[in-house]
């Protein structure tokens, strides 16, 4: 039975991330339930350990990057700190970074397709645009006006930096967010380049493995 549900950390990991991003927004809009949020946030968090644990060193040191941005999260709903907003940021870097890199290898390492590799190669891609999400927020919060946002937005967010993250990872861009200084500039231009080798060496990555597991066959 453990090894059942081991196969499914990655995808577990993905679905998590899909709830947080897309359905708690719909929830928030019609109950105004903000803690949603956070709560979907945190089992990304936990799954993302999970995915790592098969490793005991790395699931020690997944859980002590993620502990203070959890901490920091719902210390918020006691009153917003830009403190505890940088920290939080800081270890969403950390956490993020350290995650995408394990899951990536497990990616590279693979000796072959399955839907779990496809779903670790889309975690990836998922936590770039988290990590780029700390960043900016790290910058906004040392350098404020770094960005500028839409009149609609009531001020800077972690949700609006994730907005803003993933439409420059896509390269989608629609303008209600936009960098202004050259540091913000140079962190979206740098985000969108990697996005795009990532989604190419990706391909090129996981056609090469189904042809040598075809030629094996």
């Amino acid at each position: 039975m453990m090894k059942e549900t081991v196969r499914f950390r990655f995808s577990s990991v993905l679905a998590a991330f899909v709830v947080y991003w897309a359905v708690t927004p719909l929830f928030q809009g019609f109950f105004g339930l903000v803690v949603l949020t956070d709560i979907f946030f945190s089992a990304v968090l936990i799954s993302a350990i999970w995915a790592v644990a098969q490793v005991p060193r790395q699931a020690a040191v997944a859980t002590g990057l993620a502990l203070p941005m959890l901490i920091s999260v719902w210390l918020m709903h006691f009153g917003p700190r830009p403190v505890l907003l940088l920290i939080g940021s800081v270890f969403e870097v950390l956490f993020f970074g350290y995650t995408a890199w394990l899951v990536l290898s497990a990616v590279i390492k693979a000796p072959a397709i399955s839907r779990e590799i496809i779903a670790a190669a889309i975690v990836v891609y998922m936590f770039l645009g988290l990590i780029w999400a700390g960043l900016y927020s790290i910058l906004e919060l040392l350098q404020p006006g770094s960005f500028t946002i839409a009149a609609a937005a009531a001020g800077p967010t972690s949700r609006h930096f994730g907005y803003f993250s993933f439409t420059t990872l896509t390269t989608l861009g629609y303008g209600d967010i936009a960098p202004l200084s050259g540091a913000a500039r140079a962190l979206s231009t740098l985000e969108a380049l990697i996005g795009q080798i990532y989604l190419a060496v990706l391909i090129a990555r996981l056609v090469g493995i189904h042809a040598a597991q075809g030629s094996v066959e």
